[in-house]
């Protein structure tokens, strides 16, 4: 049993000089290159870089999606890569919350029963008690109108906010966004991200983004930029 880091009571994230190979019969690509990175609490980071850079290749690795071939990932002091994926999983659904370009909703579920999901895969969380807490957040991301519809009855902007309820209502230390806004029209994506941003100074999250809007980038605390599976200088 590897101990929990000693970390900065604030920090929620770590990676230590982590890396990403890919092997392919004889064919090797080094995705990513001995990174090095760090979120804190209420912290907004942005990551941005050129399509084929690693960005998304270096969100599932922080979000405990996928494992490094070296290096170390720590969330809130334990040790990920050391752990199965049953032990991973119950690691994101306590901490993280994840959401992505395509909203990725149940098409057969209503609102209510999207944004409840997560909540239910905590055994001490009855059905009830979910669907109360997927209401208040819906209305607080202004869909308190739209609790019974199904994703096809819903726009673009409002399937992405009740993403964003969904990926919020565990209550998270931490959110990753892969492109958030970046299937929507630039009205509608910078609604939504103001709505995001909102929720996360309200909820004292962390938000770790990858975006190619330069103008939701500025928007962060910090820019990171990858390059080539490396940091930029």
């Amino acid at each position: 049993m590897v101990e929990a880091q000693t970390q900065n009571n604030k920090e929620i994230l770590r990676a230590k000089n982590i890396s990403k190979v890919y092997n392919e019969g004889k064919i090797s690509t080094q995705v990513l290159h001995d990174l090095n990175v760090s979120i804190n609490e209420g912290e907004r980071v942005a990551i941005v870089g050129t399509s084929g850079s690693g960005k998304s290749t270096l969100l599932h690795l922080l979000g405990g999606l996928d494992t490094p071939t070296k290096g170390e990932v720590w969330l809130k002091g334990e040790l990920l890569n050391t752990m199965d994926e049953t032990q991973r999983g119950e690691m994101r659904n306590q901490h993280l919350g994840f959401i992505y370009q395509f909203h990725h909703l149940l098409a057969e579920f209503s609102a209510i029963e999207n944004v409840a999901m997560p909540l239910l895969m905590r055994p001490t969380v009855n059905i009830d008690d979910a669907k109360q807490q997927a209401v208040e957040l819906l209305k607080k991301v202004g869909l308190g109108h739209r609790l019974e519809h199904r994703p096809g009855e819903l726009s673009g902007g409002e399937r992405q906010r009740v993403a964003i309820a969904r990926a919020l209502v565990t209550k998270p230390a931490l959110v990753l966004a892969d492109e958030p806004t970046g299937n929507l029209d630039y009205e509608n994506a910078q609604s939504v991200f103001e709505l995001l941003a909102e929720l996360q100074t309200s909820f004292g999250m962390g938000l770790l983004m990858v975006t190619h809007d330069p103008n939701l980038a500025k928007m962060a605390h910090r820019q990171l930029v990858l390059k080539s599976g490396q940091w930029a200088q």
